[in-house]
């Protein structure tokens, strides 16, 4: 007697980032700004499972706290769910299982992630058969940060960090992640910046209005060299960060004082990243970092970007 298959499923999964430089432009009249990063996709993955069904859902399994999370329409993933589903004239729906890994309003593209394993999963589900570049063009639909989810590696992001650019990185970068309490929205921490500019007019040089990349940056990737790239480590984002969580500074201080490298904090906050020579000096970061009562995660860089993965 033969026994009726259930519904297929395809599990992806899709990198957190941090941003090892960022730089931001001067607020632009559509109230938005202009950025020049480099990106880096780290071993820290969002993991999806999307199983054939009627209708769009989602359901969070995993380490990290997902009870504020929506999952409704208006959550990311079923927006990328839908929108590729829309974009191909797909009829049915997909029941989303999203095990989180990446810290939620961390600062290092959790929900981005879950949008670009999203994207990869139901284009395998469905065998839609959209190309990388359609479907990077769907994940910029989405948001700033979920084309760099779906390329992952290294790459510059310019633009409002979606136009991107692959950069060379030799060998493996070694991270230590402390994560915060709470979360840290991007457009209150963007407004943050602004308010910070007008209070130090005098102080710091203005914006610009078209941001780079610092070449010393590009260079020490592509060496592969901590040491080089832990000079030029940099976030205009970094700042504003603080005023809103100022407990941040001591966070800072304390990877500094055990051995990091150096330090920032990731993309919009509040996740801080030290980074460190090796493997070894990864360790015993976390170690000592979590012996202070840190929240403690290693990861290493660069990874793939978004793929589809063995159940």
């Amino acid at each position: 007697m033969s026994v009726a298959a259930g519904p297929r499923v395809v599990h992806a999964k899709a990198p957190g980032k941090i941003n090892v430089f960022m730089r931001v432009g001067a607020l632009q009249d559509d109230g938005y700004h202009d950025v020049a990063t480099a990106y880096q996709a780290v071993s820290l993955y969002e993991e999806v499972s999307a199983t054939e069904a009627d209708d769009f859902s989602v359901r969070f399994t995993g380490p990290i706290d997902t009870s504020g999370l929506p999952t409704d329409g208006s959550n990311l993933a079923i927006r990328a769910a839908r929108l590729l589903a829309r974009t191909t004239d797909y009829r049915g729906g997909v029941h989303l299982e999203i095990a989180k890994h990446v810290p939620i309003a961390g600062g290092m593209g959790g929900g981005s992630a879950d949008a670009a394993a999203t994207l990869v999963a139901c284009d395998h589900l469905w065998g839609t058969g959209l190309g990388r570049d359609e479907l990077g063009e769907l994940a910029a639909e989405l948001g700033a940060d979920v084309p760099f989810a779906l390329m992952g590696g290294t790459a510059v992001g310019t633009g409002r960090g979606d136009r991107l650019s692959p950069a060379l990185a030799q060998g493996t970068f070694h991270w230590v992640l402390v994560l915060a309490d709470g979360g840290l929205s991007t457009p209150e921490v963007y407004a943050e910046l602004d308010r910070h500019r007008e209070r130090h007019v005098t102080d710091i040089a203005p914006a610009p209005e078209q941001p780079t990349v610092d070449i010393e940056v590009l260079q020490a990737l592509r060496a592969g060299d901590a040491h080089q790239l832990a000079e030029y480590l940099y976030n205009d984002l970094q700042a504003p960060a603080l005023h809103l969580q100022p407990e941040l500074a001591s966070t800072l201080e304390a990877g500094e004082v055990e051995g990091a490298l150096a330090a920032l904090v990731s993309g919009s906050g509040p996740t801080v990243a030290f980074l460190v020579a090796d493997a070894d000096a990864a360790l015993e970061l976390q170690v000592s970092l979590s012996a202070g009562g840190h929240r403690v995660l290693r990861a290493t860089g660069p990874v793939h970007g978004a793929r589809v993965v063995a159940g």
